[in-house]
């Protein structure tokens, strides 16, 4: 078994790194600092294949594997932590799921823009009431004539401020058969976009409120029956999560251990203290192990969509050891890493997010239990227990 890139592979990560060394390091620390979605690096990126890598040639994108997308994610948050989040909305986000059913008319009128780093999409699936029970939905899309009608609400919804366009979750009908979705233009009539409010990451996200939002039955993306299709692209972009939260560890990794080299107390640098050794060794670790996970469910999910089981495996081990390497470092460069000055109180606090966002890890240990015990377990209380709580 190879557990190395092969040439074309290096060759493409060593360009991705030099790209990022010589367009993004400059301002990487004012750039984590700006909530405002960067259409400057999209663009950038744009011009240099980054947008796009896993979509196909024949709509505009290159036509490469997830594995490429993972690299590309990998070597520009080593050197701007906060530009990976170009490669993650251009490969992973619900850009994918879009150029994977949208239709020649949706692709013509978003896709193009959204892959030339002119425009972004933004995400509405969760609710006030719905977050990881996102069946509980209660948005609906209605059926008028040669339109449908848009009602609920949506919160959470990454990039919202910036975006052109929301892939909203809607139902149709009832039970998960009646769950689809619908694209919705910013500035639609009956569509109201909330003040920006932050995340503790720094990132801004906005309500959405839809009051009998009207909207041409050609935004339907997917109709009735389409949760299950929604679901497995959504496991692509848990993905981009992934590789997001183990290289933001990483990054921090390796500022930690360029700090313990240099800096010294008691007339001696920290790295010649057992105690931080340990530490390191222990970071080394998790980093290393969980790596092995991506790379097994972003090479496997090349072959089709994602496995759902070593997608969660992956998602809930680099999302724990992102958090916890970037933690610890935070700990060993102490007043110097908790400094809005360093980059690595800044991923302490991205890593944190994403142990929430697209499946948090607590419910991804629920999907890995069920793989295990080769049965479901549903979370909802049965018709017994209710009966007896009323």
């Amino acid at each position: 078994m190879n557990f190395d890139f092969n040439d074309e592979q290096k060759l493409f990560a060593d360009s991705v790194r030099r790209f990022a060394l010589a367009h993004l390091e400059k301002d990487a620390l004012k750039r984590a600092h700006d909530p405002r979605f960067p259409f400057d690096v999209a663009k950038l990126m744009s011009a240099q294949g980054l947008m796009g890598i896993t979509i196909p040639e024949a709509d505009g994108g290159q036509g490469g594997t997830l594995m490429d997308a993972v690299i590309a994610i990998e070597q520009v948050a080593a050197v701007c932590p906060r530009s990976a989040d170009v490669v993650q909305f251009g490969n992973f986000g619900p850009i994918r799921a879009f150029a994977e059913y949208g239709t020649v008319y949706q692709k013509k009128k978003w896709l193009t823009d959204c892959l030339a780093g002119n425009a972004v999409m933004s995400l509405g699936m969760s609710e006030p009431d719905a977050g990881s029970a996102v069946t509980d939905l209660k948005t609906t899309a209605k059926p008028d004539g040669s339109n449908y009608i848009v009602n609920g609400s949506k919160v959470f919804s990454t990039f919202s401020p910036d975006a052109v366009v929301f892939l909203v979750y809607a139902r149709f009908g009832p039970g998960v058969g009646g769950i689809g979705s619908v694209l919705v233009e910013r500035g639609t009539g009956g569509f109201t976009i909330g003040p920006p409010q932050e995340f503790m990451s720094g990132e801004q996200w906005c309500e959405l409120h839809f009051d009998n939002c009207r909207i041409p039955a050609e935004n339907v993306l997917l109709g009735p029956g389409g949760f299950k299709k929604q679901m497995a692209s959504f496991n692509v972009e848990r993905l981009g999560n992934t590789a997001r939260s183990l290289a933001f560890g990483r990054y921090c990794f390796n500022q930690a251990r360029e700090h313990a080299g240099v800096r010294q107390q008691f007339g001696r640098p920290l790295c010649e203290f057992q105690g931080l050794q340990w530490k390191f060794a222990d970071m080394a670790i998790k980093l290393e192990s969980a790596q092995l996970l991506l790379y097994r469910a972003a090479a496997n999910a090349d072959q089709g969509l994602p496995s759902a089981y070593e997608t969660a495996v992956a998602k809930a081990a680099c999302n724990q050891a992102g958090f916890e390497v970037a933690h610890e470092a935070v700990q060993i460069m102490g007043a110097a890493g908790y400094s809005k000055s360093s980059l690595v109180e800044y991923c302490m606090r991205r890593c944190r997010g994403w142990m929430i966002a697209g499946g948090s890890v607590e419910m991804l240990k629920n999907r890995i239990a069920e793989h295990v015990f080769d049965r479901r377990f549903d979370q909802r209380p049965s018709r017994r227990q209710t009966d007896a709580a009323e």
